[in-house]
C-alpha cells in the first residue's frame, strides 16, 4: 500500500514538474519575443462593416510595434494607416450623413498633440507607417511603428484609408488619406 501511494505521489510530482517547466518555457519565450495579437480587418462603408479583407498581426519588438498585414482587395498604392481612439468600426452620422467607420473616432493621440506628423515625430501616437498595396491589391509588407506597444493599442481600432498619407495637416487634414475603407477592432 505504501509503495502504491509513493508511486502515485511520485507521478504527481513528475507531472507537476513537467507542467511548471512548460509554463516557464512559454513565459520566457513570450518575454524574449514580445506579445503578439492578430486583428481581423473588414471593409467599411457608410452602411456598415462589410466582409473580411484579411488580418493584421501586431508584435512588440525592441524597435517598436511590428505590424504585419495579410490583406487583399485594396486599391494599388499607398494608404493612410492609423490607430484610432475607439474600438468600433461602425458608421456614424456627421453633418446629416452617415460616414464609414466614424465610430472609431479620431487618431489615437494620448498626449493631445493635435498634430499629424507621422510615425517618427511627436504627433499622434496613432500615426503608422504607410500601408503599401501591390498592383494585385495585396498588402503584406511589414512595417514598424517606433514608440508604440500593444498595450497602447488595445481596445482601439486600426484604420486603412483610401489614399496615401503625407504626414501633414496641409493641404488636407490628417495626411489627406481620404475615406475610411477598412477597419479592425483591436481587443
Amino acid at each position: 500500500m505504501k509503495r502504491e501511494l509513493f508511486a502515485v505521489m511520485l507521478i504527481k510530482v513528475v507531472l507537476m514538474t513537467v507542467v511548471l517547466t512548460g509554463m516557464c518555457v512559454q513565459s520566457a519565450y513570450a518575454d524574449s519575443h514580445g506579445e503578439s495579437i492578430t486583428v481581423t480587418v473588414n471593409s467599411v462603408t457608410a452602411q456598415g462593416v462589410g466582409h473580411s479583407i484579411g488580418s493584421i498581426t501586431f508584435h512588440d519588438t525592441e524597435q517598436g510595434l511590428q505590424i504585419s498585414p495579410k490583406l487583399t482587395g485594396l486599391t494599388p498604392g499607398d494608404h493612410g494607416f492609423h490607430i484610432h481612439e475607439n474600438p468600433d468600426c461602425g458608421p456614424k452620422e456627421k453633418d446629416g450623413q452617415m460616414v464609414a467607420a466614424l465610430a472609431a473616432g479620431p487618431h489615437f493621440d494620448p498626449t493631445h498633440s493635435g498634430k499629424h506628423l507621422g510615425p517618427h515625430a511627436a504627433g499622434h501616437k496613432g500615426d503608422l507607417p504607410k500601408l503599401e498595396a501591390g498592383a494585385d491589391g495585396v498588402a503584406s509588407k511589414s512595417v514598424v511603428a517606433p514608440g508604440v506597444k500593444i498595450s497602447d493599442i488595445r481596445n482601439r481600432s486600426v484604420m486603412i484609408h483610401a489614399g496615401g498619407d503625407n504626414y501633414s495637416d496641409t493641404p488636407a487634414p490628417l495626411g489627406g488619406g481620404g475615406a475610411r475603407v477598412a477597419c479592425g477592432v483591436i481587443k
